[in-house]
């Protein structure tokens, strides 16, 4: 054999170790990366579990988390369902999405509603889809109501010597307009629109906390109100935390204390299909190089919102 096929050889087989030790050494800093967060507690463990939905912020339509709450109720691995709301409202349609996903789990499991700082509005109507709601004694709720905004800068835009034009097929067509000012008829038809959504929050409501529409009207003013205030008014079952609710799931339900907790986001499920051990890492990898969008828009179900814009 020549002295060239001895090194062409023993090349390969030079290349070969080297793949071998590359792929065994990228495994083993995985192997140890998992270790290292499982052992902090940062991944599931891929049994039986306590969910946590986290409801933060404005509460707008979203297709991806309705559809993740809705695998919960066949996740034989979810013994119950824990909402934590910490928000001030957002839109009537978004709190509606989400009420009626977090209904669906709560006909085949226990799920609990867990209220922070904010649990108001279109946060409330969330609440109520659950089986009994805990407050803090200072948590704001309640805010029982639905609004519309407009604006209108006809006098302005008449200063500045501008003239808006609009063709419009109907007369409620333009109805609210920032270029001139609302009509009576359009206003009675916004109101309209404004008070059948509120009908259909009461409805939600009365559901709920068992209460008659009349009961509900009575306290949905749209006011906000304490924990403490609406505990005495049948709002909300119980003033506690987190702990008070698993301890409550726990004598009533069954369902352990030591069960673990996760919570449940829009990537979850992809999550465990990739991977069972990697969701939370990968869910916080996703959300980091994919940003998402918020669309703003239709009627509100928001307590302060001038606030929070």
């Amino acid at each position: 054999m020549s002295l060239e096929t001895d090194l062409l050889l023993d090349r390969r087989r030079l290349k070969r170790r080297l793949v071998f030790w590359r792929s065994f050494a990228v495994l083993a800093v995985v192997a140890a990366l998992l270790v290292a967060v499982r052992g902090g507690g940062a991944l599931p463990m891929g049994g039986a579990h306590v969910a946590r939905l986290p409801v933060t912020g404005l509460i707008t339509e979203d297709r991806k988390l309705t559809e993740a709450i809705d695998k919960l109720a066949n996740d034989s691995a979810v013994k119950a369902l824990i909402v934590s709301i910490d928000s001030p409202g957002g839109t009537v349609s978004g709190g509606e999405s989400l009420h009626n996903a977090v209904a669906r789990v709560g006909a085949k499991k226990p799920v609990v509603a867990v209220m922070g700082g904010v649990a108001a509005s279109a946060g409330y109507m969330i609440a109520v889809s659950t089986e009994r709601i805990f407050a803090r004694e200072s948590t704001l709720t309640g805010s029982i109501g639905v609004l519309l905004e407009t604006g209108e800068v006809s006098g302005l835009l008449d200063k500045v010597g501008i003239t808006a034009e609009t063709i419009v097929s109907g007369a409620l067509k333009d109805q609210p307009s920032f270029t001139h000012k609302m009509s009576e008829q359009g206003r009675a038809v916004l109101h309209g629109l404004v008070q059948d959504m509120y009908d259909q929050f009461v409805g939600m409501v009365a559901s709920g906390r068992h209460l008659t529409p009349d009961a509900v009207r009575k306290v949905g003013d749209g006011r906000a109100y304490t924990g403490r205030q609406a505990l005495t008014l049948g709002l909300v079952d119980q003033i506690g935390e987190e702990r008070d609710a698993r301890e409550w799931l726990a004598a009533n339900k069954g369902v352990p204390t030591t069960l673990p907790v996760e919570d449940v986001s829009t990537t979850t499920l992809l999550s465990r299909t990739l991977a069972s051990s990697l969701g939370p890492l990968f869910d916080g990898v996703w959300k980091t190089v994919v940003s998402q969008s918020v669309r703003l828009d239709g009627a509100w179900a928001v307590w302060q919102r001038t606030d929070e814009r």
